[in-house]
């Protein structure tokens, strides 16, 4: 179960009260609610918990971070900080897992304490969990329980488990609208953006995004044949986890068209496929490329790195099949700034809104992955590593606009010659 979405909706009170009911119903139970740290923990869950069960019912540890209630039912308090964190959970059995802002966790760890839900006392056995949008975990959140096709509220049969998403509002808080009936005003004032992500809980809106400029209705548009004199550039970003390539065309007004991808590594990617030796990678760029002249193979200097055993690089694997990289522009914060600059709407020659970056609809694991890129917690100039699974395709695109810099400049020079002025293909 997920109760998440908007702010102010209560999410981790009504942890606290929902788990201290189920230890009042079933004698000798055992809950965990986690967060990602103690800190975390202390300053919210601990104290509500605290707060809310009376003294004669039970009382809390703060040596074995633990509520212990009369009837012998214990709610336990844990932090993951670490992903595998969660492996000190190994040999722990528990009746309900409570996760408060699931989002701050990963896939891996979410599933992983899935197997500590067990036990032989009859008792109901759940995984109950509360968030508001974005965080490490947005994406496989966002998977696991919105983009499931059921309406809010209506349970989802996966095997013998079901999965249920409770939106959360501010309106679901009476505490608060009895306390502050003003805050439900305030959330409604708000610009658009910042309205959509508070008080309605928009899920392709939220805290921490690091590419806010981007736009399915701007950025993305649908295929159309490539004109050959358009100057095209391969940038790609490869790992022994994973490969991601993309074909980007210059038109001659300088806008630029990311018109094919291929993602290999994971079950995220775009063909879902094992990862590619540097051999298998080249092979597949040409194979992809196919006749088409490419001016530029743009990759990453780390795989200049010359190897202990061979001493030669991928770099040099790569060439030796055919696909002679370029070193390219890899200063992140620079070539995030680059990315943000081509993202941003620009008026067109017909006054018309758009953008001088456009991704063609069939390329959806750079789609799906640059709006759920989030500012790194150390550096809000720099985008972080995490998920790392979601950050290949993007650093290959950073890698192309980097080597361009936020100028917008023609492809070549080849509208002088036949005396036009330029022109926008297929109305984009």
């Amino acid at each position: 179960m997920l109760y998440g979405g908007a702010a102010g909706g209560g999410k981790s009170y009504g942890q606290v009260v929902d788990s201290f009911l189920f230890a009042l119903k079933y004698p000798r139970s055992k809950q965990l609610i986690l967060r990602r740290t103690y800190g975390e923990l202390e300053k919210s869950i601990i104290r509500q918990a605290a707060d809310i069960v009376p003294a004669e019912l039970g009382r809390y540890s703060r040596q074995d971070h633990a509520m212990k209630l009369v009837n012998g039912s214990i709610i336990d308090f844990g932090y993951c900080a670490r992903e595998n964190d969660v492996r000190q959970y190994q040999s722990a059995e528990y009746d309900v897992i409570r996760f408060d802002e699931l989002t701050h966790f990963t896939e891996f760890q979410y599933k992983y304490m899935l197997s500590r839900i067990r036990g032989a006392n009859g008792y109901p056995k759940r995984m109950k969990s509360s968030t508001n949008p974005g965080g490490v975990g947005h994406d496989f959140v966002k998977a696991r329980f919105i983009d499931t096709g059921a309406a809010p509220g209506r349970k989802v049969y996966c095997g013998e488990r079901t999965r249920l998403y409770i939106p959360a509002t501010v309106k679901d808080n009476v505490f608060l609208m009895r306390a502050d009936p003003g805050y439900l005003k305030r959330l409604e004032e708000l610009p658009e953006r910042e309205r959509r992500a508070l008080l309605l809980g928009d899920w392709d809106i939220f805290d921490g995004q690091f590419f806010s400029e981007f736009s399915r209705e701007l950025h993305v548009c649908e295929p159309f044949p490539i004109p050959a004199e358009w100057r095209k550039t391969v940038s790609l970003d490869y790992g022994l986890d994973m490969l991601a390539v993309l074909w980007i065309a210059l038109d001659f007004s300088g806008r630029a068209y990311v018109y094919r991808e291929f993602c290999s590594g994971n079950d995220n990617a775009s063909d879902g496929g094992r990862p590619l030796i540097a051999g298998e990678a080249a092979d597949e760029i040409l194979r992809l490329s196919g006749e088409e002249e490419i001016s530029c193979f743009l990759a990453p200097p780390d795989i200049w790195n010359r190897q202990k055993d061979t001493g030669a690089g991928i770099a040099d694997i790569f060439a030796e099949h055919g696909v002679p990289v370029t070193k390219a522009c890899a200063e992140r914060v620079s070539g995030w700034q680059a990315v943000k600059e081509w993202l941003r709407p620009v008026t067109d020659e017909l006054g018309m809104k758009t953008a001088r970056l456009k991704i063609f609809s069939p390329c959806r694991y750079l789609i799906r992955s640059l709006p759920l890129l989030q500012h790194d917690p150390k550096n809000y100039n720099d985008a972080a590593t995490e998920p790392h699974a979601i950050t290949h395709a993007p650093d290959a695109l950073r890698y192309f606009l980097a080597d361009r810099g936020t100028r917008a400049e023609p492809a070549r020079d080849a509208f002088e010659s036949d005396g036009t002025e330029g022109f926008i293909y297929a109305g984009y």
